[in-house]
């Protein structure tokens, strides 16, 4: 796992371990990172299923449920394939621009 912050963002980028591990090292790192926005880089792997996707679906979840946004980029699924609340862009470009839309509605109550 490679972590990135950038203000109260923090970009990380999967290496070469599993989805699978690489949620649960994510979930053990939360109370380190719960002050954050996340955005998950998948673009290193080959391969990614939306049942992977779905791994991250608890931790997505609970980032929200704090106020906090939790961006997965790849684009290998499309958003159309993932449950609802699980938020997932093609590129970083779109995931930063997404966080910083989110920001301003949380500003604003929305």
């Amino acid at each position: 796992m490679i972590f990135n912050k950038e203000g109260s963002t923090t970009i990380i980028t999967q290496e070469k371990t599993t989805v699978i591990e690489f949620v649960k090292r994510l979930e053990d790192k939360y109370e380190s990172l719960k002050s954050d926005n996340i955005i998950v880089n998948l673009f290193s792997l080959k391969q990614i299923s939306v049942a992977d996707i779905n791994e991250f679906l608890r931790i997505s979840n609970k980032y929200k449920s704090a106020k906090r946004s939790f961006v997965i980029v790849t684009n290998k699924i499309s958003f159309d394939e993932v449950p609802g609340e699980i938020t997932i862009v093609p590129t970083l470009q779109e995931a930063y621009d997404l966080v910083e839309m989110e920001e301003i509605e949380r500003d604003l109550d929305f």
